[in-house]
């Protein structure tokens, strides 16, 4: 039984004496700390590395889908690996706790990540797939006029299946390790919390580094065998680290379904003529002995987690606005980029006065891969995690200047808001050369592209601003999702934090579709060709800072209520929650 009396919780043996006891806990905290981190960095280097290139997979020989096709599929992976996430941490508050969960979601993450190695090679294409499908191509019709059908995707059902599964397994893991790793320093205080949250987002960009680097160029250039083969055995070396420190982990059971409870009371108040048949059920359930049990949510709890519920949701809403913006790097600054002038690397020395055969001379002179850019974002976050941790934050808090976490929040809406706004500058100074006729013609791959002459390092800075934007937005915002949700809660309440990430990716999206429908909207440009020279991005891009300096106010007036009607300290399970 821990200190506030749960049984089930199980916490690592101590020494036989004092000096022991302290040496032990501090020894077997560390090896838990680190065993989650590590686990988190393998998981991240596995995510990416199946994630980064995973349209040109199914766009290449191996399945010969359509860009379209292959873009759909990967946007279906990467929405489902967020939205799914609240069936894992509702898992976990409910039957398995999170240790368990967190075991069972890396088994299903290293089978499901299996697929992709298997269908790299042509007999685990036939074992999964069956033929490939022959094209048909109609005689009565000349080669201007011919329309080709688009066939259905050669192995669609398994891959959507494969891909849907293994987001099952990212999301459920994403829910649960990072509560699971604050966990392990819950009860040593706010600032161990803090630093916790600050070097588990190091170790997930440190595995973004590891997959952008190494395992997308083993994809792209030596074979997609190997490519991911390594995210499998990343996979597998997390499933081992996380058992083997199985002993040194804090584990806490399953409290029960909060969340149903937590639903009926909002039914119950909302429509309460619909739902008479509940009314009188849970009216029952207060009188019943098993309620009250010390394992058991009673009534109050019930009413108690829903309040904390009501309050947390309307901060977490206002933060989509954010995701929106900063899923941006991942699309739209990428198609920016594509339209910059982007420099040579590994050019050859083998001139013989015909430069056009530099790219054909033994794979060398390649264009800096757009995509690198990213790093930019992710080096800035490395390098500024472990400065905040160790040098800014001891010094504010020294002084009583450490701002509370919704506070830091809304720094980090600011500094996406001023990337976003710098990006929409760019665009504006590259179109002016667009419409003075003022192109370079790039070839990138097997597509040819009209950029302005604007080299591409332009883009550095909105990509170091939404790094920032990310230290003070996200990790805050990971550590308000598990300090200030009910402990009953903190599973499905960071399930709902991702959920909402995932909503924020699609609204992007969505906006991008319906200004694309019409002539009249801003990014509707066929006439391009794949080019967005005739697109008015940049008006896209201030739309987008408009959007999120409109909710970035009223986080601001949300936030200073939250502060204001929040509970006393002592009332509250989770040490050190008083910062807001």
């Amino acid at each position: 039984m821990d200190e506030d009396g749960v049984p089930g919780e199980q916490r690592p043996l101590l020494g036989p004496t004092q000096r022991n006891h302290v040496q032990g806990v501090r020894g077997r905290r560390r090896i838990a700390c680190a065993a989650v981190l590590l686990a988190e960095m393998l998981e991240r280097a596995a995510f990416f590395g199946i994630s980064s290139n995973l349209v040109l997979y199914l766009n290449s020989l191996n399945f010969n889908w359509d860009g379209e096709q292959a873009s759909r599929a990967a946007l279906v992976f990467l929405g489902a690996s967020y939205l799914l996430s609240p069936i894992g941490g509702w898992l976990a508050d409910v039957y398995l706790g999170r240790y368990a969960t967190i075991i069972t979601s890396l088994l299903i993450y290293l089978v499901a990540s299996c697929l992709l190695p298997v269908t790299a090679f042509s007999d685990g294409r036939r074992s999964f797939c069956g033929e490939m499908p022959t094209l048909i191509i109609q005689p009565s019709c000349s080669d201007k006029d011919c329309q080709k059908e688009s066939p259905s995707p050669y192995c669609a059902p398994t891959m959507y299946g494969g891909l849907l599964l293994l987001a099952l397994g990212i999301s459920s893991v994403k829910a649960n390790l990072t509560s699971f790793g604050a966990d392990q320093v819950m009860d040593l205080g706010r600032d161990a919390t803090r630093r916790f949250f600050n070097w588990f987002y190091w170790s997930i960009n440190l595995g973004a580094v590891l997959s952008l680097f190494l395992v997308a160029f083993i994809q792209q250039n030596i074979s997609f065998l190997w490519g991911y083969i390594i995210p499998v055995v990343c996979v597998g070396l997390a499933l081992i680290v996380f058992i083997c420190a199985g002993p040194a982990f804090i584990t806490k059971p399953p409290t029960g379904s909060q969340i149903s409870s937590v639903l009926k009371l909002a039914i119950q108040r909302c429509c309460p003529q619909c739902c008479r048949c509940l009314l009188r059920a849970s009216q029952d359930e207060e009188d019943l002995p098993g309620r009250w049990l010390p394992w058991g949510p009673s009534h109050y709890e019930d009413v108690t987690n829903f309040r904390a519920l009501g309050r947390i949701l309307p901060v977490m809403l206002t933060l989509v606005p954010y995701w929106m913006v900063y899923f941006q790097m991942q699309s739209t600054y990428v198609l920016q980029g594509l339209h910059l002038q982007i420099p040579h690397i590994f050019q050859t020395h083998l001139d013989n006065g015909n430069s056009s055969n530099k790219l054909s001379q033994g794979g060398r002179g390649y264009r800096f891969p757009a995509a690198w850019l990213l790093l930019a974002n992710v080096v800035v976050v490395l390098i500024l995690v472990p400065l905040k941790d160790r040098v800014l934050d001891p010094f504010l808090q020294q002084r009583k200047l450490l701002p509370s976490l919704l506070k830091k929040m809304a720094l980090g809406m600011f500094f996406g808001f001023a990337s976003v706004i710098v990006a929409g500058i760019v665009e504006t100074k590259r179109l002016q050369y667009i419409h003075h006729n003022q192109t370079v013609a790039q070839e990138i791959g097997q597509d040819m592209y009209f950029a302005a002459p604007m080299y591409i390092w332009w883009q550095i800075p909105q990509y170091l601003l939404i790094g920032i934007s990310e230290i003070f937005a996200s990790i805050s915002g990971l550590e308000f999702a598990y300090s200030e949700a009910p402990r009953s809660m903190q599973g499905a309440i960071m399930g709902i934090f991702y959920f909402l990430s995932g909503i924020g990716s699609i609204l992007g999206s969505g906006l991008v579709a319906l200004l694309s429908l019409t002539a009249g909207g801003w990014l509707h440009c066929p006439e391009d060709y794949g080019n967005i020279n005739n697109c008015r991005m940049d008006l896209y891009f201030f739309l987008l800072a408009g959007i999120q300096a409109a909710t970035g106010l009223l986080f601001l007036w949300i936030a200073t209520r939250y502060e204001w009607s929040a509970p006393p300290p002592a009332c509250r399970r989770c040490p050190g929650r008083e910062g807001g």
